[in-house]
């Protein structure tokens, strides 16, 4: 399949459409042609191009082996920005969508001794495309998969394989501290050497993280988070300045104000779409200055080479930023 050569995306199919929940619908994507997809690893998610401006990623759940289909779920939020709200009500079967070839920040470390994967509601996505990748290659590992309530599980079919090979660990309307204990005891269970994937609300990913520490040995958490962090103003987002290295302006950057919102303002050509540090839209190249990394879309090696940043969220480490524009 060959990318769109405008948009350097990929055209697919809706293949079905399939309700999990009475919250999640299941997308299967396939080329229109029907022929094969870029092949992906466990952890991987797509940007789904929406509509103009609207872009949103989506983990793969399907097994990475299946090389003519993805396949993804989107979860109906309340408090929809629209992405999941035109997901559920504007698209059908046979319908033509962009999407961006896989990217995967949440890999899996095959040199792990044993791999605990954690998740919460919708986060359940990455972690099923693991446990299958680890079947086939015979990884060992645990899926701890906590929901609200039995009902708001979904993913009956793709959890069946899983749970025969006793996996499975469903916790399912537990309150707070039942939460707490039950994943204070998965991960105090833990072999040397094992590593822990979480993907969920931002809470419970918290908490992982708070409670693998607790156990007083190294426990590495990796972890998938599609969400920015917030900006808000106060003493850790301090003022800086961006030049821009083609002109040599200077552009003050105030802490309650984007680098993306004072360049566009300025009028600097600056493509944007998501505007959460998620779809990778607004990518530029830093020549000079340290950048504070706030977004989702750069992967760690990426974020530690230092010379690429989201300014739609992202900021500086150092007074001066220099840009490539």
């Amino acid at each position: 399949m060959e990318p769109d050569a405008r948009s350097e995306t990929l055209v697919v199919r809706i293949g079905a459409i399939t309700r999990e929940t009475d919250e999640i619908l299941k997308f299967v994507l396939v080329d229109p042609n029907g022929g094969a997809l870029p092949g992906f690893a466990a952890g991987a998610h797509v940007d789904v191009h929406i509509a103009p401006g609207l872009t949103r990623q989506y983990s793969l759940l399907n097994p990475p082996g299946e090389g003519r289909q993805y396949v993804i779920a989107v979860k109906r939020e309340p408090q929809s920005r629209g992405g999941s709200a035109a997901m559920h009500g504007g698209l059908a079967p046979d319908d033509l969508v962009r999407i961006g070839s896989p990217r995967n920040s949440f890999g899996l470390d095959h040199g792990a001794a044993h791999h605990l994967l954690i998740a919460g509601g919708i986060g359940i996505t990455p972690l099923l495309c693991m446990a299958h990748q680890l079947a086939a290659t015979g990884g060992t590992y645990t899926l701890a998969y906590f929901v609200r309530a039995p009902e708001l599980a979904g993913f009956a079919e793709d959890l069946a394989p899983i749970a025969r090979a006793g996996r499975l660990q469903l916790h399912a309307g537990l309150n707070a501290e039942a939460t707490i204990a039950a994943m204070a005891g998965l991960l105090a269970r833990q072999p040397e050497g094992a590593h822990v994937y979480t993907c969920g609300p931002c809470p419970l990913m918290d908490a992982v993280g708070e409670l693998a520490k607790a156990c007083g040995r190294d426990l590495p958490v990796h972890r998938e988070d599609f969400t920015a962090l917030p900006l808000i103003a106060g003493p850790d987002l301090a003022a800086f300045e961006v030049q821009l290295a083609q002109s040599g302006e200077i552009l003050p950057i105030p802490p309650e104000r984007t680098i993306a919102d004072v360049l566009i303002e300025h009028g600097v050509a600056l493509d944007t779409s998501c505007e959460q540090g998620m779809c990778g839209t607004c990518l530029t190249r830093v020549l000079g200055g340290v950048p504070e990394h706030r977004d989702t879309f750069l992967s760690e090696e990426e974020r530690a080479a230092g010379d690429h940043i989201l300014p739609c969220v992202s900021r500086s480490r150092t007074p001066l930023l220099v840009l490539d524009l």
